[in-house]
């Protein structure tokens, strides 16, 4: 597997536990629809949020979260509304982003909830 591969994969498990701590509950990993990926779909009391996890081994090139573009924001946006539809679903529906740097440094974690507001 490819060292950014991992890199994604590990910041996808940070993520989770990051929010299995904060109380939300994981309902899907690696959720599919058409051509979007929603990294998480989680659930805190009544939201249902789709976070999207981006990990960067380091901010040099820019912050982790700027590498959410809006044709991807779009992509996210139809595939959490078939979510719903599918589950037959009735609940807020909140985007968020975890940040993550993970290198040999340590690891630093960000968390943005309704991250799209700010785009």
């Amino acid at each position: 597997m490819a060292q950014h591969n991992e890199l994604g994969k590990k910041g996808e498990q940070l993520a989770v536990d990051f929010l299995q701590k904060k109380g939300y509950k994981i309902l899907e990993r690696n959720y599919r629809y058409q051509k979007a990926e929603i990294d998480i779909i989680a659930r805190l009391n009544d939201i249902l949020c789709a976070v999207e996890v981006k990990t960067r081994s380091t901010p040099d090139f820019g912050n982790p979260q700027d590498f959410v573009k809006p044709k991807q924001i779009q992509q996210l946006v139809k595939a959490i509304d078939f979510y719903v539809i599918e589950n037959d679903l009735d609940v807020e529906v909140r985007f968020d982003i975890v940040a993550i740097i993970k290198n040999k440094l340590g690891t630093k974690i960000e968390f943005f909830e309704n991250a799209f507001l700010h785009f």
